[in-house]
């Protein structure tokens, strides 16, 4: 493989880092075979992996889609590939992260709009450059950022190809976390540290509720978690008797 994706493991915690740094992580056809690679192994996992972080090599996170391969310039993949691995990310069964600097805009954003959480340094710029290309997004940009920032501000977005800064960004609800300026790495590992402090049983079966009941009427989501139970994790008899000597 190219090393257009790197993944780092530690204990619990799977790091994917787009490996691009000298063309601002482009996201090119090897960076999605790889992504995709990666993903399939994860979505496999059983149990292992606890949280899977994914980030940006240098100067920021991803600059989006590399116009050389959408330009005919590098043999085509199939125009379901790029959306079906971004889905992927999406239905990873234990919780995600998407670590973000500098810049995220477009297919960048697309993929940090796929993980559950956003954190971003206070420096991030948010953008979506489609149209300045005179190009639509196709790996599932809309509905994810209507869903998170409300129809009116993703179509602002969208169709100015506005820069929006991390503020912002928290303010509308596209990022979950801000991080200080330079003080990512810190943020970060917090927010992971409490993920982690809860069983991955319960975390995974909690995603998996959240994305199943999803624009369900209540009394049809109501119904879905009390039949769908899944009950409780191998580990809770031993984590409520380490409380209870606590």
């Amino acid at each position: 493989m190219t090393e257009r994706i790197l993944r780092l493991d530690e204990n619990g915690l799977c790091t994917l880092v787009l490996n691009r740094p000298e063309k601002h992580n482009a996201l090119d056809n090897a960076a999605f075979e790889e992504l995709n690679h990666y993903l399939r192994l994860l979505a496999q996992d059983n149990g292992k992996v606890e949280c899977v972080v994914l980030r940006g090599a240098g100067k920021g996170f991803s600059a989006g889609a590399d116009l050389a391969a959408l330009s005919g310039l590098t043999t085509p993949l199939p125009p379901t590939y790029k959306p079906m691995v971004v889905e992927a990310l999406s239905r990873l069964p234990m919780p995600t992260i998407a670590a973000v600097h500098g810049v995220c805009f477009t297919g960048g954003l697309e993929l940090a709009l796929g993980c559950d959480f956003i954190v971003a340094d206070a420096g991030t710029r948010f953008a979506d450059t489609h149209g300045k290309w005179g190009l639509v997004a196709a790996w599932g940009l809309y509905p994810r950022l209507a869903r998170r920032i409300g129809v009116s501000n993703a179509k602002r977005l969208s169709m100015t190809a506005r820069e929006m800064n991390a503020e912002e960004a928290l303010r509308v609800g596209l990022v979950d976390l801000m991080a200080p300026a330079g003080q990512l790495d810190i943020s970060l590992s917090d927010l992971v540290a409490q993920i982690r402090k809860n069983s991955g049983f319960s975390n995974r079966a909690v995603k998996q509720i959240y994305r199943e009941i999803e624009g369900l009427p209540l009394d049809q989501a109501l119904a879905h978690t009390h039949y769908r139970h899944p009950g409780v994790a191998p580990d809770f008899t031993a984590r409520v008797a380490a409380f209870t000597k606590g």
